[in-house]
Formats: C-alpha cells, sequence, structure tokens
C-alpha cells in the first residue's frame, strides 16, 4: 500500500461520522447496506450522507452498487485490510528489546 493511500483512507475515517458509516457497513457484511437504510439509522439528510460516502468511496473503503433504485453500499474488505497490513507492517521491527516485539 502507498504512503498516500493509506493517508487518505486515514484522514477519511478521521471524522467521526464517516467512521460511523464505515463501520456500520463493515458489521453489515458482504451483503452491504442500503443507503436508505444508512441515513434511517443515523437520521441524517440525505445530501450529508452522501457527501460522507463521497469521501469513503474516493478512498476506497466502500464500494456502491446501484439495484434498481436502491443504492447498496459495502465496505471493501480488501482496502480495509491492506490499511490494517500497512499499520501494523513491521510492527516493532526497530525495537531493540524482544519484549516490545511481542516475544516472551
Amino acid at each position: 500500500m502507498e504512503h498516500e493511500t493509506a493517508s487518505s483512507q486515514l484522514e477519511a475515517l478521521g471524522n467521526a461520522i464517516r467512521l460511523r458509516i464505515y463501520r456500520m457497513l463493515v458489521r453489515a457484511g458482504g451483503e452491504g447496506m442500503p443507503v436508505g437504510a444508512l441515513q434511517e439509522r443515523l437520521s441524517m439528510p440525505a445530501s450529508t450522507l452522501s457527501h460522507h460516502c463521497k469521501k469513503l468511496l474516493e478512498t476506497g473503503l466502500i464500494t456502491r452498487e446501484r439495484r434498481g433504485t436502491t443504492l447498496i453500499c459495502r465496505a471493501h474488505y480488501p482496502a480495509m485490510h491492506a490499511l490494517i497490513g500497512y499499520l501494523a507492517d513491521k510492527c516493532c521491527a526497530d525495537s531493540t528489546t524482544s519484549s516490545t516485539r511481542g516475544e516472551h
């Protein structure tokens, strides 16, 4: 993962509303959640929700699919796993003590 991609994704998730939306979509699993259901659960105007979803879409954290008249949003799990991997990559690699590397 590129440093700029990780930075953009973390910036998007740094907003409390977007983090809440993202966590709801992660919890929804592969089937995702209709935008209308998100709007209802969050009690927010459609335009506000659209603004936040757009940022998550732009960073690759979620996907969106149209089914008839319904928009379905899903967490993009490969992007989530890549971000988590990026954050954990080389954890404690520069540590000089074995206890900080998880060794006992």
